[in-house]
């Protein structure tokens, strides 16, 4: 019997040890490029650093500048709570009424959820080159199409009360991701539930009110996750389309973090930045997921709560 379990530790042992050897590339990769990256960004917040030079430690001199000497950090903020307050409800809308639309049994469905999604795996810099072009004042393709109904479309991108619509725009190009997966989630829900409540008199309103929604709040609560995550590092787009103008209105966070970093060479002082930012994702993260009991209902949950009637 010792044999034998001595036999059986040593093939455990091999097969861990395949396991991780298997599992190095990603956990190298991990140490050396995220874990490290992450632990000398952490030191360099506290330092003065223009890559080009010793770092030359500070203390908290960068936060105290980040936080009350700095106003285009609150205007970076700003436009990007702005964003992220009207993306993020809107994608989820949109993506949720996509999905409702493409669960219907006609013909060309299948073609239209590729079509609807096609534009979720295209690059960003080429959407928003696209969307560059598209957005130009006098020649632009949105314009021309305003002005063949006889409305005199504004210039887009460098209007300060037009560029974060601009950008809101933008954002809905991508809405396919979100919407496959709420119609993953849907296709998910039992019909007979829909049947059921139809034989019981319940109303359109009803049924999505009352089977649908909850149906679906664990994907809606993961869509939300990822979409105020996605909408606090917004980048490529601000780049690309206005480089933050016109006058800052177009600043975001993200794009703020990098001029300092790689236009100002203020290295230590993006570090400081980009750990706010990690603390502000994280508390928006953690109050999501504190809301959850409250309107996410999971499958085990509701069998659980069918035993015990």
């Amino acid at each position: 019997m010792a044999h034998l379990r001595q036999i059986r530790l040593t093939y455990w042992q091999r097969e861990s040890l395949w396991a991780y050897l298997f599992l190095s590339p990603w956990i190298i990769g991990f140490v050396v490029f995220t874990a490290g990256a992450m632990i000398a960004s952490l030191y360099l917040s506290f330092t003065d650093w223009d890559a080009l030079t010793p770092a030359r430690w500070v203390g908290l001199a960068n936060y105290q500048k980040l936080f009350f000497h700095d106003p285009l950090i609150w205007q970076s903020l700003k436009v990007t709570a702005v964003y992220a307050l009207i993306s993020v409800p809107l994608n989820l809308a949109i993506g949720l009424l996509l999905a409702i639309l493409l669960n219907q049994r006609v013909p060309g469905m299948r073609l239209l959820r590729t079509v609807y999604y096609l534009p979720a795996v295209i690059g960003g810099v080429a959407i928003a080159v696209t969307w560059r072009w598209m957005f130009q004042g006098e020649f632009g393709v949105i314009n021309l199409l305003l002005r063949e109904i006889g409305i005199r479309g504004p210039d887009w991108l460098f209007s300060r009360q037009w560029v974060i619509p601009s950008f809101l725009i933008v954002s809905l190009w991508q809405v396919g991701a979100s919407m496959v997966i709420n119609l993953a989630a849907l296709q998910g829900i039992p019909s007979e539930l829909y049947e059921a409540a139809g034989i019981d008199g319940c109303t359109a309103t009803g049924k999505f009110r009352y089977i649908t929604l909850p149906g679906m709040s664990a994907v809606l609560f993961f869509n939300l996750v990822i979409g105020i995550i996605s909408s606090f590092r917004i980048f490529t787009q601000a780049y690309v389309l206005t480089g933050g103008g016109p006058g800052n209105a177009s600043l975001f966070y993200n794009l703020y973090l990098f001029k300092n970093a790689f236009r100002f060479f203020k290295m230590g002082y993006a570090s400081a930045m980009a750990w706010v930012l990690l603390l502000i994702i994280l508390i928006l993260t953690a109050a999501v997921f504190k809301s959850s009991p409250y309107w996410v209902f999971y499958e085990t949950e509701l069998r659980k709560g069918e035993k015990t009637k």
